[in-house]
């Protein structure tokens, strides 16, 4: 019995140990505890966004609102050789929700179990594009133009290195080269991995203060990194002397009409928004970002994204994965369609040709999103008017 008892001890002193020095650990890289690391690391997408420290987005008083209709969706869809059921592929691509809106009426949605059209839904990448829709009402303002440069509006981060040439346009294109590359973990092996610690930081200033080694010079090439919106994010908040939560509230949320509020996680309480992932609202919400691209910046009477903008969303500057086009955050799987994407199967598809815009948002696992023939068969649903 005194062996046992003396193993208790020794196993319990051993685990408060672990413990502390786990704790000082992730404090000393800027880390949540390691229970809170633990549980963002494993959850799944759509319960992710009360996982950190958010800001609210309020919603319109007046929102703007949907009439509906019934369409039906096609009974079978190709999917990766083979012909599935509709519900099928909803089911094998973990759809939470999918929304199809033509001609600015709700003609298809659905939502998975125990979800609802107020449900809040995490976006991932579609926060580039919220992002891109704030720089450029910035740039049509003459706050700030492409050409300027990152350190322009930081001075203290310079580096002497390429670093200081990263211009605000070499950042909406993917081309900036700053090193933090988007491979993202698959599990507890991968969390420490750059992309991993930018999601994960509880001090965004203290990342990007130790990670601009360059993976390349700006503008010499193109690569998806989720870091170039981050510092577009941190431009936003400098020029505004808000935080983008509230820029985004007041001159885009609220005049488009929301219905529901939104909230962007930060890295800290009162701290600053991961505007490269982390903006959660309900799909009709973001269904209203792919009408106004579609409605040539308008949403109602309200003017949200000017005609500049709009065209420069809608034209592809460079190539990335898969060959898809893309440009000012926001990529183009065909031609005439530019779509918000992100990780896990999250999709604002816009199709100006059928006036016809799908949101899907998902619960795909990591290392299993299949954004290519998801993207066929969104093709194909928009296209069904033609």
């Amino acid at each position: 019995m005194k062996r046992f008892l003396k193993l208790m001890r020794n196993t319990a002193i051993a685990l408060v140990g672990l413990a502390v020095v786990l704790t000082g650990f992730t404090k000393f890289i800027h880390y949540p505890n390691p229970i809170a690391a633990v549980r963002l690391g494993l959850a799944p997408a759509s319960k992710t966004p009360t996982l950190m420290p958010w800001h609210i987005i309020n919603p319109s008083t007046s929102p703007i609102a949907w009439p509906t209709s019934t369409e039906a969706m096609p009974d079978t869809v190709a999917w990766k050789g083979a012909q599935i059921k509709w519900q099928e592929f909803l089911d094998k691509t973990h759809t939470n929700a999918f929304l199809v809106i033509r001609n600015g009426v709700i003609t298809y949605e659905y939502y998975n179990k125990g979800m609802s059209e107020s449900t809040r839904l995490p976006s991932y990448s579609v926060a580039k594009t919220m992002t891109s829709l704030i720089i450029g009402q910035l740039i049509d303002q003459g706050k700030i133009k492409e050409s300027d440069y990152f350190v322009s509006y930081f001075p203290e981060y310079k580096t002497g290195t390429s670093f200081d040439k990263v211009t605000i346009q070499s950042l909406l294109d993917m081309q900036a080269g700053v090193g933090v590359v988007d491979n993202y973990p698959s599990g507890p092996s991968g969390w420490g991995v750059g992309i991993a610690q930018m999601y994960a930081t509880t001090d965004m200033n203290w990342f990007i203060k130790h990670n601009r080694k360059m993976a390349f010079e700006p503008g010499s090439k193109s690569e998806y990194m989720s870091v170039d919106t981050q510092l577009l994010g941190m431009i936003i908040r400098n020029v505004t002397g808000s935080s983008v939560s509230n820029y985004f509230r007041k001159n885009i949320w609220q005049p488009l009409g929301a219905k529901y509020p939104a909230t962007w996680n930060v890295d800290h309480i009162g701290g600053i928004e991961k505007t490269f992932c982390c903006f959660n609202a309900t799909a009709r919400d973001y269904a209203r970002v792919g009408l106004a691209i579609i409605n040539g910046g308008y949403a109602g009477s309200n003017k949200i994204i000017s005609t500049e903008w709009i065209k420069r969303l809608q034209t592809p500057v460079t190539t990335l994965d898969r060959g898809w086009g893309y440009g000012a955050q926001i990529w183009h799987p065909a031609p005439g369609i530019a779509s918000a994407m992100g990780l896990h199967g999250q999709w604002i598809w816009t199709d100006p040709s059928t006036r016809t815009v799908i949101v899907k948002l998902s619960d795909n696992p990591t290392g299993k999103d299949e954004d290519d023939a998801t993207a066929k068969v969104l093709l194909g649903v928009s296209s069904l008017k033609k």
